[in-house]
C-alpha cells in the first residue's frame, strides 16, 4: 500500500516528481517560509548530474530553507544501489545552509563511530539514518551496539507502557529481527495476533497484565458522567461554562473518545477551519505527558487565549482533540459547520 501511494504521489506531480521542476520547488518553499514561524527544511534525491543536483540545492537555499537533506540516490535507485557520495559532497560544498547526508548507511555505518566518518566522507553537517536505526536503534549508543533481542525487549516495554497498537509494535520488532525472523522468537512474532501474544515471547506477559490493569483503573476514574462533556450531547454541554485557571488557561472537563473524533468533522478540524475563515493564525498545540500513568493533557492557543481540558487523556491525539473541543465550546462554536 505504501509503495502504491508513493507511485501515485509521483504521478500526481508530488514528492520526487518535483526534482525536475525547480521553479515550482522555489514557489513552494518560499510560500512555506513566509507562512510559518518555524524553520522549513527540505529533503531531495539526486538528479542525473552533479550540476543539476547542485542547481536544485541552490534554488532551495535561496528560497529560504533552513537545511537540506540529500538522499544520494536517483529516483529510480533502490536501497541495493550504491549511494552517490560525490553528489552529496558537491552539494555540501556549494551551499551555506546545513546539509544532511542520507542513504548508504547500511554500507558505511555499522557502529556509532562510523556516523562521524560518514559525515566527514560526505562533507555534510550531519547524517540522517533510516534503516540502520530501524534495525538497531543502539547504533546511536557510544558504548557499542546492543544485541537485537535486548533492543526488541526494551522496545516492547515502551510499546506496552504507551499503549502502542500491536501492528505498529509488530512491524518495529520485525525490523529489529530482520535477520533472525527464522529463529524461534521470530516465527512466534510473525504469528502473533495481539500485543499480549508478543509480550509472551519475551516473558513480559505479567508486565502487560499489570499495565492493562493500570489503564483500566485510570479509565474507570475518568468515566464520570457529570464531569465529561460528550461532543454529541448538547444538553450536557450547556450545563458548564469555561473557567480561567491560575495560569490564564480557559478550562472545561471535556474528554473526547476515539469514536467521537473519527467523525467527518472532529474538533481540531472545526477549529482549524474557523481560524482560516477568520484569517487567524492556525491553532498551536502544546502537549505534556504525566509519567506516573502515561496520560496526556494539551493546551491550544487561538489568538491571544489558551484553552485546555481539565481532564487527562489516554493519548496525545485525544488530548489535542479535547483541547480543541474546549475552545469551540468556550466560543460557542462546537456545533458550527464552518
Amino acid at each position: 500500500m505504501y509503495f502504491l501511494y508513493k507511485r501515485l504521489c509521483v504521478k500526481g506531480g508530488m514528492g520526487a516528481a518535483l526534482l525536475t521542476q525547480p521553479d515550482k520547488v522555489q514557489q513552494i518553499v518560499s510560500a512555506l517560509v513566509k507562512s510559518v514561524s518555524i524553520p522549513v527544511t527540505c529533503k531531495i534525491r539526486i538528479l542525473p548530474t552533479i550540476a543539476e543536483t547542485v542547481h536544485l540545492a541552490n534554488v532551495i537555499e535561496h528560497a529560504g530553507a533552513a537545511a537540506l537533506a540529500v538522499h544520494g540516490r536517483l529516483i529510480s535507485e533502490r536501497p541495493q544501489h550504491k549511494v552517490h557520495i560525490d553528489h552529496i559532497k558537491a552539494v555540501a560544498a556549494s551551499i551555506s545552509i546545513p546539509v544532511i547526508a542520507n542513504g548508504g548507511c547500511v554500507d558505511y555505518i555499522n557502529e556509532y563511530a562510523d556516523i562521524e566518518k560518514y559525515r566527514q566522507l560526505t562533507g555534510a553537517s550531519s547524517v540522517m539514518i533510516a534503516r540502520t536505526a530501524e534495525w538497531n536503534v543502539s547504533i546511536f549508543r557510544k558504548e557499542g551496539l546492543l544485541p537485537p533481542f535486548e533492543v526488541a525487549k526494551a522496545l516492547l516495554h515502551f510499546a506496552v507502557r504507551y499503549n502502542s497498537h500491536y501492528a505498529s509494535a509488530k512491524y518495529c520488532l520485525a525490523q529489529i529481527l530482520h535477520k533472525q525472523l527464522e529463529s524461534c522468537e521470530g516465527k512466534k512474532l510473525m504469528s502473533a495476533h495481539n500485543l499480549k501474544d508478543i509480550c509472551d515471547i519475551w516473558d513480559l506477559g505479567n508486565y502487560y497484565d499489570e499495565v492493562e490493569k493500570m489503564f483500566s483503573a485510570r479509565e474507570h476514574e475518568l468515566q464520570i458522567d457529570r464531569d465529561c462533556i460528550p461532543l454529541g450531547n448538547s444538553a450536557k454541554r450547556s450545563r458548564l461554562e469555561a473557567e480561567q485557571n491560575e495560569y490564564g488557561v480557559w478550562e472545561l472537563p471535556v474528554q473526547c473518545a476515539k469514536n467521537e473524533i473519527k467523525c467527518q468533522d472532529p474538533p481540531k478540524s472545526q477549529l482549524y477551519c474557523w481560524t482560516m475563515k477568520n484569517r487567524m493564525k492556525a491553532p498551536h498545540y502544546e502537549t505534556v505527558s504525566r509519567h506516573s500513568d502515561c496520560m496526556f493533557k494539551s493546551t491550544v492557543t487561538v489568538g491571544d487565549k489558551k484553552y485546555s481540558s481539565s481532564l487527562w487523556c489516554k493519548s496525545k491525539k485525544l488530548a489535542e482533540q479535547s483541547a480543541a473541543a474546549v475552545c469551540l465550546r468556550a466560543m460557542a462554536l462546537l456545533d458550527s459547520k464552518t
